[in-house]
């Protein structure tokens, strides 16, 4: 493990993991890695509940940004001392409309992600598990802000500032950079120690791309339930 994301999610981490796997940091752990397989859950439950094994859970990584990784950045940093800490930041009321519109969404949200990720949850209990993990997480970090604390209160733009300067303060200077995509490849590159590519920094994962994801495979999901009650139904 050489880069540590501590960055929160909806911080252009996609972008990271795969600005990071240009730069030669080839893979880079991420959310979707979870979400592409739902039996690593209970891997992530496990560390959540203080019985942790990095170097199983990131065997063959380099690097790693966005949650469930960067919940644990300080335990990373003590586990991996030589590895470098990349904090994500952006502006908070942006990142709060992001957050209600996506994860707080998925929650609490009165829109289509939040009532198909319920009914994916019924029939699916991998993702249940995994909405569990999700939940006890974001309600540990004490970031996301409650049923009646969604975008526009202003709650979650503040927690999200004290958690960057939480991290400022954690981590010794000569180990951690502050960036956000609108910084360009330069500052990354100069941290890492690695040429600057002669390509774009990439931008990946908008808001919409992320409801489209959900609705997707809550979709996908839910169809193949059906699908299987009724193999069931027609042969008793």
């Amino acid at each position: 493990m050489r880069i540590i994301g501590a960055g929160l999610p909806r911080t252009a981490t996609l972008t990271q993991k795969v600005a990071l796997e240009m730069l030669g940091f080839d893979p880079c752990y991420h959310m979707v890695n979870v979400l592409g397989d739902l039996s690593k859950t209970p891997r992530w439950q496990e560390a959540l509940e203080g019985n942790s094994n990095w170097d199983e859970i990131f065997r063959n990584f380099q690097a790693t940004v966005d949650w469930p990784g960067a919940f644990f950045y300080r335990d990373l940093m003590e586990h991996y001392p030589e590895a470098r800490v990349l904090l994500s930041v952006r502006d908070g009321d942006a990142w709060e409309r992001s957050m209600g519109e996506t994860i707080w969404g998925i929650f609490y949200g009165d829109m289509l992600i939040h009532d198909l990720s319920t009914a994916w949850s019924r029939v699916d209990p991998q993702w249940a598990s995994y909405i569990w993990l999700m939940k006890e997480m974001w309600q540990k970090s004490g970031l996301l802000g409650a049923e009646d604390d969604g975008a526009g209160s202003g709650k979650m733009a503040r927690a999200m500032e004290r958690y960057n300067q939480e991290v400022i303060s954690a981590v010794p200077p000569e180990r951690l950079l502050v960036w956000s995509p609108g910084d360009g490849w330069g500052p990354l590159c100069d941290f890492l120690g690695v040429a600057v590519p002669e390509v774009p920094l990439p931008h990946i994962n908008d808001t919409k791309q992320f409801g489209d994801r959900i609705v997707d495979a809550a979709v996908d999901a839910l169809n193949r339930w059906r699908e299987q009650e009724v193999r069931v139904g027609a042969h008793p």
